[in-house]
């Protein structure tokens, strides 16, 4: 792409956005083989950056992409956790709105949605230490003790009230 034509393109976005990014943005479009359809793409993004700003979503560039943070933020990392929270979160309402012990033959439902919760997190904390562990280890090794201890959060009621 000419230099005339990315320098026109960058003008298109926002002042804060160029001066954040158009330096750079503008030498990766003259570095690019550019044609029609990255021109259209970059008019796109440009009018949609004036319309609704990235930032103003809480979208913004992570600057540390391998921190246990935003490793934390994966589907597989955070899973885990929420099923452990709800797990917990179950059992305690439970706990809560029992008038007594009643022991039953069976179970119960939330006896039993708590051990399907906490079974089926077993399979994502495989896949998760399966696929961050050889990329970045010590990141993965704070999020998977984050999501132990989730886990032992939920097992801590079932294990001292005998449940």
């Amino acid at each position: 792409m000419t230099a005339g034509l990315a320098r026109w393109l960058v003008r298109l976005y926002p002042r804060d956005w160029r001066a954040r990014y158009g330096e750079e943005f503008e030498a990766l479009l003259q570095d690019s083989s550019g044609g029609f359809r990255v021109s259209v793409n970059v008019l796109w993004s440009a009018l949609s950056e004036r319309v609704a700003p990235a930032a103003l979503f809480g979208v913004v560039m992570n600057h540390y992409p391998n921190s246990a943070l935003s490793l934390s933020k994966k589907p597989s990392a955070f899973v885990p956790m929420a099923m452990s929270i709800t797990a917990l979160a179950i059992l305690l309402g439970s706990i809560a709105a029992s008038t007594g012990a009643v022991h039953d033959t069976d179970e119960g439902a939330i006896a039993h949605i708590w051990q399907l919760l906490m079974a089926g997190q077993m399979p994502i904390l495989a896949y998760f230490l399966i696929r961050w562990f050889p990329r970045v280890p010590r990141q993965t090794l704070y999020v998977f003790a984050l999501q132990i201890g989730a886990a032992l959060a939920a097992l801590a009621p079932v294990y001292f009230l005998g449940l």
